[in-house]
């Protein structure tokens, strides 16, 4: 995917970051470091770097480091699997990038496109060029659902007359003046109201403007909801509290570039995919 980083969404990223800055990695340097002495990458991953040198390069270095994660997420489960490593589970991805800063892990497992926000925002951090998973994005219903088809019917047709696209270059192409989806003069909503679980945290996704929700997920929700006949209204929660939402009816359904996992299908069903994902690792500089 293309970035694109709005300006109100640049604020607030820069507010919530600004009172931090990096100190001493949570590994300390190895005497003679590969990573100071210009030896090999796997040299470089059992040594972590002073002040100001990247000491991670590739996935693999990954080995045996702190690795901060949001719960909940598919970063959190690929964590898990990295040999010798210890994971520092996070409410919010806002918390584990404000932990790298701090030096209290050595790196953070983040979706690319909140990753590229991250990047871009701090001079002290960095999104290594590697692909740690590429993954495809769904929407989230109550196993056995009657909605899970008509969602995936207005998915089809969305993505048949341009919707997904128009949302895309918003958000994520950079396309000038691209205006997303916009509610058509004259929706009617003779259906009720569908509420979607999100985590607002996640730009260019979802995120906060103000006091309103935006992104990509609430836009694309809204326009699903205009297809159907419903009016939409958003609970933000915390990330791993999205499911349950949706299992015990305070949801109706959940949109927060959610990965299809094995462990979630036994709890939920998922749509078609609506957009690819890359899971992607944020380290000091």
């Amino acid at each position: 995917m293309k970035k694109l980083i709005s300006a109100a969404l640049a604020g607030v990223l820069a507010l919530s970051l600004a009172a931090c800055g990096s100190t001493t990695p949570a590994s300390e340097p190895a005497s003679g470091s590969a990573a100071a002495s210009g030896s090999s990458a796997a040299s470089a991953s059992n040594a972590a770097s002073t002040e100001g040198k990247q000491y991670i390069f590739t996935k693999d270095d990954l080995n045996g480091k702190k690795i901060g994660v949001q719960l909940g997420t598919t970063g959190d489960t690929y964590a898990q699997e990295i040999p010798d490593a210890t994971v520092e589970q996070y409410n919010k991805f806002n918390d584990a990038v404000l932990a790298l800063k701090q030096g209290k892990v050595d790196a953070v497992i983040i979706d690319n496109e909140p990753g590229k926000v991250f990047d871009e925002q701090n001079d002290d951090i960095i999104m290594l060029d590697e692909d740690f998973v590429v993954e495809d994005y769904a929407i989230a219903l109550n196993k056995g659902s009657e909605m899970t088809a008509k969602f995936n019917e207005a998915i089809a047709a969305l993505k048949e007359n341009g919707t997904v696209d128009a949302i895309l270059d918003k958000y994520i192409n950079g396309v000038e003046g691209a205006e997303g989806y916009v509610t058509p003069e004259g929706t009617e909503y003779p259906n009720g109201t569908l509420t979607m679980a999100t985590n607002a945290y996640f730009p260019p996704y979802e995120y906060y403007e103000g006091d309103e929700i935006v992104g990509i997920d609430a836009e694309f929700a809204k326009a699903i909801c205009d297809y159907l006949g419903y009016e939409l209204k958003i609970e933000d929660m915390e990330f791993a509290s999205i499911i349950p939402a949706i299992n015990s009816g305070k949801a109706d359904f959940g949109a927060a570039g959610m990965t299809v996992t094995e462990d979630r299908l036994l709890n939920v069903d998922f749509t078609d995919s609506y957009c690819t994902g890359i899971q992607s690792v944020l380290v000091l500089k």
